[in-house]
């Protein structure tokens, strides 16, 4: 997307706080500029059309039964000089508490101690707010911007932070207040873990369709299972360092909340998500996961180019092949690649054959040949042994 700040707006662009700050509860306006879109006067794709004029009549119907703006921040990250911020502004009823909102807890991803688990459903009932103008405190700089068609922030902004985890405070122009995390990596850290969430940290059998319903809209945050070993794996890499830990995956930025609390309940390291919107695009019905985590793999290697990473997936779906192009593009960046194999089940419930996809087995070659190692095991603990046998440390 690209908001408006007050240093290091778009050339040509204005302050429109004045004109629009009376209607942020709102959504995208037949003919007014679209937020998120870098060409405004752009077409949106038909679907993203149908999906705003549905939103516009279910803002204006949650308004008149007095439903107020609130703002879900997500973990970010970002280096010296700059941040990359993430949240969302939402409609709730005046009888939701903050601490009742899906969002709450969030800065579980940051460590801090966990808040009480929902059911996964509650994430899932909010109505998002298009166009909402915010003021984003990082540090002594005050930036304003605006979120996009799908009521999401995410926008690199100029900072004076010191490395280390960081409060950014985000404010509407009701008053709507929250503070979402930051993690400012130092020029002197040289390696860090990217991770899919998947059956790689969280066992959700995905593919089958119904299972993968139940587990995020019904069944209680309690009752999901972690990959046996993978915390204490990623916990022997990070050795209690300050190291980045990027989780990326192509679930639904609603699930970041349960996520961060479920990670922080069984032991993971803090660190932001880098999810997707589901629903239709700009220029489409559906978004590309692969092409999604293939854009944030290339963002991560030019935005911290001193740091080396360990990508850790599974062989269920893409990941061998987006971590192997990933690798071939830039392997000095590209430390090694872990992946945990699935069980002959799980690979029926994700491709229709008990075996690894010949596309998995033929990337992963290819990663090993490039010098890059490439490591398998079933679980963490396995994965474990092998990066020792390796002798694979983070720096």
């Amino acid at each position: 997307m690209s908001p408006r700040t007050t240093d290091g707006a778009r050339p040509g662009a204005h302050d429109e706080r004045a004109d629009e700050r009376g209607d942020d509860l709102r959504a995208v306006r037949p003919g007014a500029s679209r937020p998120g879109s870098a060409d405004p006067a752009a077409r949106l794709h038909l679907a993203a059309r149908l999906e705003d004029a549905i939103d516009r009549r279910v803002a204006a119907v949650l308004r008149r039964r007095g439903w107020t703006l609130r703002i879900e921040p997500y973990a970010g990250y970002g280096a010296p000089g700059w941040v990359r911020v993430f949240a969302r502004t939402l409609l709730a009823a005046p009888v939701v508490h903050e601490e009742d909102l899906p969002g709450a807890g969030a800065a579980a991803q940051a460590g801090a101690r966990t808040a009480a688990a929902l059911r996964g459903w509650r994430s899932f009932a909010t109505a998002q707010v298009a166009g909402a103008h915010l003021e984003v405190r990082v540090g002594e700089r005050v930036h304003h911007v605006v979120t996009d068609r799908g009521g999401y922030l995410d926008v690199r902004l100029e900072s004076d932070l010191e490395p280390g985890w960081h409060d950014v405070e985000l404010r509407a122009a009701d008053g709507a207040f929250a503070t979402a995390p930051v993690h400012v990596i130092g020029p002197d850290v040289r390696s860090g873990i990217v991770s899919d969430i998947d059956d790689t940290v969280l066992v959700t059998r995905l593919p089958r369709i119904f299972v993968a319903a139940w587990n995020t809209l019904v069944r209680h945050e309690n009752a999901r299972e972690p990959v046996p070993g993978m915390a204490g794996l990623y916990a022997r890499l990070v050795a209690g360092r300050d190291l980045p830990v990027v989780y990326l995956s192509t679930g639904a930025w609603n699930a970041a909340p349960a996520i961060g609390r479920f990670l922080r309940r069984f032991g993971f390291p803090p660190g932001p998500m880098l999810l997707t919107d589901w629903g239709p695009t700009n220029t489409g019905w559906f978004r590309s996961g692969r092409e999604h985590k293939l854009s944030q793999l290339r963002r991560l290697t030019e935005e911290l180019p001193q740091v080396s990473w360990v990508l850790v997936g599974d062989d269920g779906q893409h990941d061998p092949q987006i971590y192997a192009h990933a690798a071939q593009e830039r392997p000095e960046r590209v430390r090694a690649i872990l992946v945990r194999q699935l069980t002959f089940a799980e690979h029926v419930l994700a491709h229709g054959l008990p075996v690894p996809a010949s596309g998995s087995v033929r990337a992963e070659d290819r990663a090993s040949r490039g010098g890059i190692p490439v490591l398998q095991g079933a679980d963490g603990y396995e994965l474990l042994r092998a990066v020792q046998r390796a002798q694979i440390t983070l720096e």
